[in-house]
């Protein structure tokens, strides 16, 4: 087909962004990862030559709780001296996979109890399952990590099917065997620039689009310069909320019209800090740390190169921390960002790193936020059966219309293959089957299962474990009556 990418910047690439130092090598300030089940994102660099490597993850890593530090294995949770915190994670991980079974990734609004659910928040759900401070703010800590917003923000629905969506508790959560498995040689604009190669001088840069015009033969785009471009058809590749920068001749329907001002991006600042040495490692811990408390960062990795050169952990501020601390200077940030390191490996090197690099999402216009949009309580079951519907001419696509990996490069990949093909089919090249497309797995970037652990499956809930011991206390105290008499 004949086409023609009309972009806002003055790059390629979107929510990716690499930045070449000098110093450092390439550093990915934008979306960076590819792991098991992101099978268009993995058949798509292979097809550009794009190679891989692993995060590494060998040493142990670290949850952090104002100063209290605890150890624990990747592809696990943490576990604590207290009991009850440790039933009541257990329980409420299962308890968010269990009811992610019933939500179709296709149709979220479909699923048994999508009403109720979408009609409560996060927080909600969150405080009517956990007991401790230390479990909520770590499960606080894990919607702002994974959707860079709060649980109040959050409907419940929306939650427990982005993770869904992602295979599952531990798949999202997981650097090996999941999510955050590998980064690219390189880094990962280069997949929008090969592909803007090929496109050559049919990619057009420093075009805002500013007015859509359709009518029964095809659609004009007026640019914020005055450039005019006339299509048969057009793919919005872009989230929601922003189509409100942009005039439609006719208006958008009523319902698409109150859709994309219900949709809010993200809030995150993306930070990469460097050593002389990658002094967590032979402390035993790989760099990975989930933080609650008074610190900046939610959760970081180890960045360094995989051959060991310029050692480097990356981290998010997200939610209510971005937002507080955008105000402060990007110093303060750093040296807000080495205490909290010199807590979490207890080490004094940590308080003098050589370089610093941080992105925020929230000050790009043509992003709004990252990494993707949040659904407020009553979107999904209001307006998601529209989020990918046609307006005449115009389709949807960008990563927030994927039903598997939305939010993540590979569900931006999918999306955009799929509005493509809605257009094929509308113009008689392919049936309406051919839409949707299974991706085949990938054998590069193989998917293995996740194995439930004996104490994950016998640690009874918090609830069941007071029963039980209600139960023998006043069996107890029966006995005791019984021999007294």
């Amino acid at each position: 087909m004949d086409v023609l990418v009309v972009e806002a910047r003055d790059r390629v690439g979107g929510r990716t962004l690499t930045k070449q130092d000098p110093d450092v090598g390439a550093v990915d300030l934008g979306g960076a990862y590819i792991g098991p089940t992101q099978n268009h994102l993995a058949r798509m660099i292979k097809e550009l030559g794009i190679s891989t490597y692993k995060i590494n993850e060998d040493e142990k890593l670290v949850f952090l709780d104002n100063g209290s530090r605890t150890l624990f294995d990747k592809n696990t949770i943490p576990r604590f001296w207290n009991p009850i915190i440790n039933m009541e994670l257990n329980n409420i991980f299962y308890l968010m996979d269990k009811m992610g079974e019933e939500i179709p990734c296709e149709a979220p609004w479909k699923a048994p109890k999508a009403h109720e659910w979408d009609r409560t928040t996060f927080k909600e759900f969150m405080d009517k399952h956990l007991y401790t401070e230390t479990g909520k703010k770590l499960l606080e800590s894990f919607i702002n990590v994974n959707v860079t917003s709060t649980s109040a923000e959050s409907s419940l629905l929306w939650f427990l099917w982005y993770v869904r969506q992602c295979g599952g508790i531990k798949r999202i959560f997981s650097t090996t065997n999941g999510g955050q498995e590998r980064k690219f040689h390189g880094g990962s604009q280069q997949i929008s620039k090969k592909l803007a190669e090929i496109l050559g001088d049919r990619v057009h840069l420093n075009k805002p689009v500013v007015g859509v015009e359709q009518d029964g033969k095809g659609v004009v785009l007026q640019t914020l310069d005055g450039s005019r471009f006339k299509a048969d058809y057009i793919i919005l590749a872009l989230p929601p909320i922003l189509h409100m920068k942009m005039h439609f001749t006719p208006s958008l329907p009523v319902i698409r019209n109150q859709l994309v001002q219900r949709t809010p991006m993200g809030t995150v600042i993306k930070c990469t800090i460097y050593y002389k040495t990658n002094f967590w490692r032979p402390k035993g811990m790989c760099g990975s740390v989930l933080f609650i408390g008074n610190y900046p960062l939610t959760y970081t990795l180890d960045d360094t190169k995989p051959d060991g050169s310029n050692p480097a952990i990356i981290g998010f501020i997200a939610a209510d921390n971005a937002r507080e601390l955008c105000m402060k200077t990007k110093e303060e940030r750093l040296r807000l960002i080495a205490k909290g390191f010199a807590d979490a490996f207890d080490a004094k090197e940590a308080l003098n790193p050589i370089h610093y690099e941080e992105k925020n999402w929230m000050e790009e216009q043509y992003s709004g936020g990252g990494y993707t949009h949040s659904c407020p309580p009553g979107f999904i079951t209001t307006y998601g059966n529209k989020i990918r519907e046609p307006v005449g001419r115009i389709y949807m696509a960008g990563t927030e219309t994927a039903v598997q990996w939305s939010g993540y490069l590979d569900g931006g990949i999918s999306a955009g293959e799929r509005a493509a093909r809605e257009i094929l089919h509308s113009m008689g090249k392919i049936s309406k089957n051919e839409i949707w497309r299974e991706e085949p797995a990938s054998k590069d970037i193989p998917a293995l299962p996740f194995h439930t652990t004996l104490y994950e499956r016998l640690l009874p809930s918090v609830p069941s474990f007071l029963s039980l011991v209600a139960a023998t206390a006043v069996a107890a105290v029966g006995v005791a009556i019984m021999n007294c008499c």
